[in-house]
C-alpha cells in the first residue's frame, strides 16, 4: 500500500504549523507503520537567521523532530489514532552525520516500531540524495 498525502492532507492530521511544520509530504508504505516523509531545505527557513547567518545548517534536533513529525502522520492516518495528539516522550541513539543545508531535500524514512498502550517507539533514518544525514530512535505518547 503506497498513499500519499500532500501538505494540506498533512494539516488535517498533525496539530504543527508554521514555523514548525517540518514535513511536505509523506508517502505512507504500511498503514500506521512504515512511511517515507519529504522536506525540501530552504533558505527561508526561520532557524538559518541564527543557525548560522554565515553557514547555514539545519539544527540536529530539528532534523530529529522532523522525523518525528513524519512518524505522527503514519500513526494518526490510522482511524484508531485519528484526532488524537503525540508528544515527544524521549530520544534515543542520534546520530549526525551529514550537514543538512539550503537546497537539500530531506527524505525520511520513519517506521513505527512499538506501542504500547499510550507510549510507542519510532525509528527513523534521514538522507540528502543517498547519503545518511542523520538517524534516531524517538519515543511518543499519545492523547
Amino acid at each position: 500500500m503506497t498513499k500519499g498525502l500532500d501538505i494540506n492532507d498533512i494539516l488535517k492530521i498533525i496539530p504543527h504549523r508554521y514555523p514548525f511544520l517540518l514535513v511536505d509530504n509523506v508517502k505512507i508504505l504500511s498503514s500506521g507503520k512504515k512511511g517515507v516523509g519529504y522536506k525540501n531545505i530552504t533558505i527561508n527557513e526561520p532557524f538559518f537567521q541564527g543557525h548560522f547567518p554565515e553557514m547555514p545548517i539545519m539544527p540536529g534536533v530539528l532534523t530529529i523532530e522532523a522525523m518525528a513529525q513524519v512518524g505522527a502522520v503514519i500513526l494518526l492516518s490510522e482511524d484508531k489514532y485519528k484526532g488524537k495528539v503525540p508528544y515527544f516522550a524521549g530520544i534515543n541513539k542520534a546520530r549526525f552525520k551529514k550537514k543538512i543545508i539550503p537546497g537539500d531535500i530531506l527524505r525520511m524514512e520513519v517506521e513505527i516500531i512499538k506501542i504500547r498502550g499510550p507510549i510507542g517507539i519510532g525509528e527513523g533514518k534521514a538522507f540528502v540524495d543517498n547519503d545518511l544525514a542523520t538517524e534516531g530512535e524517538f519515543l511518543f505518547a499519545i492523547e
